[in-house]
């Protein structure tokens, strides 16, 4: 059966990607700081690729850095901002994947960084009342908050978000590696000084992203070396990684609003199968809300049972998860956040364009097994 259903922790690698990736892998293997034939073949694909993915987002090529994911892109971002921007008050949400939260805790011992929470409802959303007060009521802010929740789908508006930061004077920083490839990003539109991508959230390989930094902010480089990326990130760029997510970038982009479509009918799919197949079911946050929530994430929330859910379906062969995979496996802070009954299981279910209804309607009759709906 083999029903993959973790698509926010990593997707499957479109064909497509592989194909493009692959001349990269073996025949054009030059080090694009090389100053003969071959490296300057490579040179030109890495610059290529810059400009394809900023023309795409609407940015200039010197504003896209290349990372090796998102969580070394959340990092240079935020330790960037609080050291060349000089910022002594952080304002972020209490959801935020642990390369942020970490990462502030550690700017927090190092710096003595405060650090302050947006207030938010029993579903996750947050007061932007409460944001702009800690705005107004701070100096030199630096806000840093998702686009969308890994966990939960919730999506946050960054557009108001982004007006409120350019009100105040506040360094906006968002993570939007759920997001990059699933909706359309407007750089030039959207008031953000950083923004994070990593590409195997959206069909292409793994380890590899990129950082939007936009034109006037500095960045305080991490890796130290060579001159890399105009000296911001030492290391010999990923070329194949790099052409790789580009091109699952313009696929994605190719083909965002039927693909968008088809993963939103496969969410409210199995909602309904869900919702007719078992008791007691809930969905956490604003996941079940097509207007508040990613579309390719499903969080449900199911009564206790002595089953383990997760390894029940995964001997089903159903790939699922319980939440972030980068949590390895220690409880979510995203549902202590909200209050969840941890008594009650959790599962994450993440979708992509490879999925079925069919599959769907698999995953629905083996949970309602385990709880007795259905005749084994």
């Amino acid at each position: 059966m083999n029903i993959y259903l973790d698509n926010a922790a990593t997707t499957p690698l479109d064909p497509k990607v592989l194909e493009a990736m692959t001349p990269y892998l073996l025949n054009h293997f030059g080090n694009p700081s090389s100053k003969h034939g071959p490296g300057r073949e490579a040179k030109n694909a890495l610059e290529n690729c810059r400009k394809t993915i900023a023309n795409l987002l609407n940015a200039d090529p010197e504003e896209i850095i290349f990372t090796s994911g998102g969580t070394e892109a959340d990092n240079i971002a935020i330790v960037s901002a609080i050291t060349c921007g000089k910022i002594d008050h952080v304002i972020t949400t209490a959801f935020e994947h642990p390369a942020v939260l970490q990462t502030l805790k550690a700017l927090n011992k190092q710096y003595k960084t405060r650090v302050s929470f947006i207030r938010h409802d029993e579903n996750g959303n947050l007061d932007l009342k409460h944001l702009e007060y800690l705005l107004n009521t701070n100096t030199r802010n630096l806000v840093s908050v998702m686009h969308a929740n890994n966990e939960i789908g919730n999506l946050n508006d960054i557009e108001s978000i982004g007006e409120l930061c350019e009100k105040y004077g506040a360094l906006f920083h968002t993570d939007t590696v759920q997001t990059i490839g699933h909706y359309q990003h407007d750089l030039k539109q959207l008031k953000i000084h950083y923004l994070t991508a990593s590409a195997h959230k959206f069909h292409g390989p793994k380890g590899v992203g990129f950082l939007y930094c936009c034109k006037g902010q500095r960045l305080n480089r991490l890796i130290h070396g060579g001159g890399q990326e105009s000296g911001l990130r030492a290391g010999t760029e990923n070329i194949p990684g790099i052409v790789g997510m580009t091109k699952a970038l313009e696929l994605s982009y190719q083909h965002l609003e039927k693909d968008a479509t088809y993963i939103e009918n496969l969410k409210h799919h199995l909602i309904n199968a869900l919702t007719e197949a078992l008791p007691n079911i809930t969905f956490n946050g604003n996941s079940a809300n097509p207007d508040k929530s990613l579309y390719t994430v499903l969080s449900v929330s199911l009564p206790a049972t002595d089953i383990d859910l997760l390894q029940y379906l995964d001997a089903e062969d159903i790939a699922v998860s319980g939440g972030s995979a980068c949590s390895g496996g220690a409880p979510s802070h995203v549902l202590k956040a909200l209050g969840a009954d941890t008594s009650r299981n959790t599962i994450r279910f993440s979708f992509s364009k490879f999925n079925t209804t069919a599959e769907l309607d698999q995953v629905a009759e083996k949970l309602a097994r385990v709880y007795g709906l259905v005749a084994a």
